[in-house]
């Protein structure tokens, strides 16, 4: 074996204290970092643990008030709940493992990291500030970087409503220049709103407020596009709301304990079981799960007492005990739901019956398409793959698909890449746009038949062989033309991708600036002028016109570690249609107005 290791003796072990531990592995108690352009950034999960707090008072039926306020990159968060116990107040935010959620007499459906959430937010912020009232005695305790400057405590003045105040400022130290994305917070706060009907939320000045849940949440993401009027469902553990539009493909919005499961898991399947079930026993049918669910539309949540998470963050449910009754639960609503509402019966079964046909029609293109690829070759044409896939477990774990453009492009990314988990599928020009066509055309063309292949989706999602889609195109106008034809062909046929989170847009840089001891990549011309100030006038600046003027061995750096994703985000259903007509439909004189006027402009959903 070559190089020398380190002698591995009693000085190598180390212990730190656990606000040590938060700080030094921080990606093991809230995910990722981030600067706050994703909305899954550990400055929203901060913010989130201290608001689930407040929420799991109400949940219990203590206060129907929170008061949210982010400014300056400062949040304050006020609840009108119980107030931690004065004398366990400095403990409960600090030491990790002591709390009363362990106790489901207090808490029964809690939703915050148990006994570590508010820790977590203590240990990574620079500023850190807590008070609890309770019958109006108060205790103060404030810190930085977890570790307790002052307390106090006191008396309150007459009047002044039980429960706790928390003040915080993600440390810098570790999550860099950050800022939170107000429509991010919005969006969440609208959640908890619908997740807990009579709870008012007051963030920054406005109230959110939900009387109806989730079926406000359905109306508000769909808003007219639906083929009839929502379904809903309320029970004591399990709530539900449906529907289908004319879109293809899935979309579901899943909670548990007012957590977003991003990934769906045990619960969010129940339920796809149970309106099945229910809609087969009502129509006296035998009707296939892709047909019945084909367009639909759901959101689903559930509280349980011991929600067993797949990940620290919470995205996907494990417990595999909820499953019975939940089906149970969803196919009688469902049954009870379509016996009282006669015409959205008629609507459904239309729309299952159209939807038999088109899969009819579908499965004979797609046949006739896998024929064809067959003659071509056993090989997918322009996909250089990777060993692992998405279907092989924890290797499986981080593989990814570059969608380039072109040989020069992929040529520097083959030669830099990690053959062990990065795909690339070169296309070979601009694809066809195809919005407004039917989804057999899709199949009907060589190329994205081809793509969808290399994707492992043309028969359904469930054969992604890849966690991220990444669109890696050149930062100019043919490089933006191509990048917006992939968003629609996936946006088209293929939201259920984007909804999860699973496509982005790669970033990589326009400048290069060195000189005879230094080089420095840029990425707009902002850090491009402030780079050339620091290393000199006399500093030799390169612009990249495309990905392929980049040389292999600088490329590896960035599609490593520190590589820069733009995540593929739509804040709602509803914006997708009018989007894609706007872009990508008929060229009117408003589109041809902005094309002048905007031509380099990024399109955000």
């Amino acid at each position: 074996m070559g190089g020398k290791t380190a002698n591995y003796d009693e000085s190598k072990v180390k212990t730190l204290s656990s606000l040590e531990h938060i700080r030094l592995r921080t990606g093991m108690y809230i995910g990722r970092l981030g600067d706050g352009s994703n909305q899954n950034d550990g400055i929203y999960v901060l913010l989130k643990e201290i608001i689930d707090n407040a929420v799991d008072e109400f949940i219990m039926g203590n206060g129907d008030h929170i008061d949210i306020e982010v400014k300056d990159n400062q949040v304050r968060v006020r609840d009108y709940g119980r107030g931690i116990p004065l004398g366990k107040l400095v403990d409960c935010v600090s030491i990790i493992n002591t709390g009363a959620k362990y106790n489901d007499e207090v808490f029964q459906f809690s939703v915050g990291l148990n006994g570590v959430g508010t820790k977590a937010v203590n240990a990574l912020s620079s500023h850190f500030k807590v008070i609890s009232i309770r019958e109006g005695k108060c205790a103060e305790a404030v810190f930085e970087r977890g570790v307790l400057k002052s307390q106090k405590k006191g008396s309150v003045k007459p009047g002044v409503k039980d429960g706790t105040y928390v003040e915080f400022i993600p440390d810098t130290e570790i999550f860099g220049d950050y800022s939170y994305n107000m429509e991010f917070l919005e969006r969440r706060i609208w959640n908890y709103a619908y997740l807990n009907t009579g709870l008012s939320l007051v963030f920054n000045g406005h109230n959110y407020v939900s009387k109806n849940g989730l079926l406000d949440l359905l109306n508000s993401e769909i808003e007219g596009e639906s083929i009839y009027p929502v379904g809903y469902y309320r029970g004591k553990q399990l709530e539900f709301s449906f529907t289908h539009t004319n879109s293809y493909g899935e979309n579901y919005f899943s909670f548990v304990n007012g957590q977003y499961t991003s990934d769906g898991g045990t619960h969010l399947s129940a339920f796809k079981e149970g309106f099945l079930k229910g809609v087969n026993d009502f129509f006296q049918k035998n009707y296939k799960s892709e047909d019945v669910r084909e367009g639909m539309t759901a959101a689903v949540t559930v509280k349980i007492q011991a929600p067993v998470f797949e990940s620290q963050t919470k995205n996907k449910l494990g417990n595999t005990e909820v499953r019975s009754w939940i089906v149970n639960e969803t196919k009688a609503a469902v049954v009870d739901f379509l016996h009282r509402n006669a015409e959205t019966a008629k609507l459904i079964e239309q729309k299952i019956t159209a939807n038999e046909k088109l899969r009819t029609e579908l499965n004979t293109v797609k046949k006739e398409a896998k024929e064809a690829a067959k003659k071509i070759a056993l090989k997918i044409p322009k996909l250089k793959d990777c060993k692992y896939h998405l279907d092989d477990g924890k290797t499986g774990e981080g593989t990814m698909i570059f969608i380039t453009e072109g040989d020069s492009a992929t040529g520097s990314i083959v030669s830099s890449r990690d053959v062990l988990h990065q795909a690339i599928f070169s296309l070979r020009g601009k694809p066809e746009n195809m919005y407004g066509r039917k989804q057999a055309d899709i199949y009907k063309n060589a190329e994205l038949y081809n793509l969808m292949m290399a994707l492992g989706i043309e028969t359904d999602l469930e054969g992604l062989r890849y966690e991220k889609i990444i669109i890696a195109t050149d930062a100019d106008n043919d490089g933006f033309h191509i990048r917006n034809l992939m968003l629609t062909f996936f946006l088209m046929y293929f939201e259920e991708l984007v909804t999860a989170g699973r496509v982005f847009i790669l970033e990589t840089p326009l400048f290069r600036v060195r000189n005879k001891k230094e080089t420095r990549y840029c990425y707009t011309e902002k850090e491009r002028d402030q780079q050339i100030k620091a290393l000199g006038a006399a500093s030799e600046v390169t612009r990249f016109k495309g990905l392929g003027e980049i040389s292999p061995q600088e490329f590896g750096q960035f599609i490593g570690p520190d590589m820069r994703l733009v995540p593929v985000e739509v804040q709602s259903l509803k914006n997708i249609p009018p989007l894609l007509s706007f872009y990508m439909g008929k060229n009117t004189p408003e589109r041809r107005e902005f094309i002048v006027n905007n031509l380099l402009a990024e399109i955000d959903a």
